[in-house]
């Protein structure tokens, strides 16, 4: 069991994780390189839920379970908006097509508009962690 310290540590670390997971996607953007953009993009939404779920006890060891708790514990109970889970859903597919299938290559036009997306969630995902706007409308 971790103490009250090491799982405030360990939020502001995954936190961290996932804005510096955005700004490699935004590189990554800038260079043209959209699968690996969609990985970063999926893992930086990733680290923002798993703060989240640390924060409140939570935690599984896969990827489908971290969703599973996401969706089960923020997203039914509308403490989170759908929107959110709709994109995150969305990334872990790409994410899983991207680096699981051969011969996929996501377009520009399909993975730039979801990189400020990306951005708000993790920021909404933060506020509601440090309780700013847990009643607020999510709006990319």
């Amino acid at each position: 069991m971790m103490d009250k310290q090491h799982i405030e540590d360990l939020i502001e670390y995954r936190l961290e994780r996932a804005k510096e997971t955005v700004e490699d996607a935004q590189l990554l953007a800038k260079a043209g390189h959209w699968n690996p953009c969609v990985n970063r993009l999926y893992y930086s939404c990733f680290y923002a839920v798993t703060a989240l779920l640390v924060q409140h006890g939570l935690s599984s060891s896969k990827h489908t379970g971290i969703r599973s708790l996401f969706n089960r514990e923020f997203i039914k109970t509308k403490i989170i908006p759908k929107k959110m889970a709709v994109l995150y859903n969305d990334l872990f597919e790409k994410r899983q097509e991207g680096d699981y299938v051969d011969f996929v290559y996501f377009l520009e036009s399909e993975i730039r508009p979801l990189i400020l997306k990306t951005e708000s969630f993790v920021n909404y995902i933060e506020d509601v962690i440090r309780n700013k706007n847990i009643h607020v409308d999510y709006n990319p």
